[in-house]
């Protein structure tokens, strides 16, 4: 295969990685690994360096959206980093030296419950009275409710939340993902945040996350321009037209149908791990 082949063949992939990673909720990085891996045969490190530049990107743009509407709580964002950051750059150095084989069935195990996580039913709680901890740090805030509407929520279990922090920072800098489901999780149910917010704050916090661990990537070779480029562009293209499809039709029944396609690249990984494939 010539490299004008490839590099095609990669930004088309790309571009359908980011239609799916937006219409599922689960971003492109979580099906761009497996297209790049099983599909195109790239080391799966390369693949992780090209997936943490498009979380970068993906969330960068989409971030600034959020935090300019007030709907993100970047006071928490920026506490919750930590643990993230942490884990992000401790994932990254285990990913160098883990075999392949067993990163390809971890990644597998996560897009599964990545999957299951995207259809879950969403509960709008909010939580009057943050604990003793969360008021000290002032961690609670208030969200828009439409143009003249503001809603407060409180914060609860910061302990617990800003452990399952770190573990999703760790999955991040091992697979090369947003590890969004698991930071939703931290905050959603956890800490009984806000729905919108959870998600709102996550999505500013995973590009953050991703480039704590790219830095670890770039410096072991991991990350190059040959396939970042037509990725990051085709991620982009892929996440803009997903948000345009997702306006027009219903996004519960994306959400199913996107699903299964996701276990269904999950199974192909955890199968090609177990096989030595990858």
């Amino acid at each position: 295969m010539t490299v004008i082949v490839f590099v095609a063949l990669l930004l088309l992939g790309a571009i359908m990685a980011g239609i799916i990673g937006s219409l599922s909720g689960l971003g492109g990085g979580i099906v761009l690994i497996p297209l790049l891996t099983l599909v195109l045969d790239v080391d799966i490190h390369y693949a992780i360096g090209a997936a943490l530049v498009s979380v970068i990107a993906t969330s960068s743009g989409s971030a600034a959206a959020y935090v300019k509407s007030g709907v993100a709580n970047i006071r928490l964002g920026m506490f919750l980093e930590i643990a993230t950051t942490a884990g992000a750059v401790a994932g990254a150095i285990l990913s160098a030296y883990a075999p392949t084989s067993y990163i390809s069935i971890l990644f597998g195990m996560a897009l599964i419950f990545s999957a299951a996580n995207s259809l879950r039913k969403k509960q709008e709680g909010i939580l009057e009275e943050s604990s003793l901890l969360a008021q000290k740090l002032k961690l609670d805030a208030t969200y828009p409710d439409g143009p003249n509407t503001q809603i407060a929520y409180g914060v609860k279990n910061v302990i617990g939340g800003f452990s399952m922090m770190g573990l999703a920072g760790l999955l991040s800098g091992i697979l090369g993902i947003g590890s969004g489901a698991f930071k939703v999780i931290a905050m959603d149910s956890i800490m009984r945040i806000p729905f919108k917010v959870s998600t709102t704050t996550s999505n500013f916090m995973m590009g953050v996350t991703a480039l704590a661990s790219s830095v670890i990537y770039i410096q072991k070779g991991y990350i190059i321009p040959t396939i970042c480029l037509p990725v990051l562009v085709g991620v982009l293209i892929g996440a803009m037209v997903g948000s345009k499809i997702l306006m027009a039709t219903d996004p519960k029944k994306l959400r199913f149908f996107f699903a299964f396609v996701i276990v269904f690249l999950a199974l192909n990984m955890i199968y090609s791990g177990i096989k030595g494939r990858i």
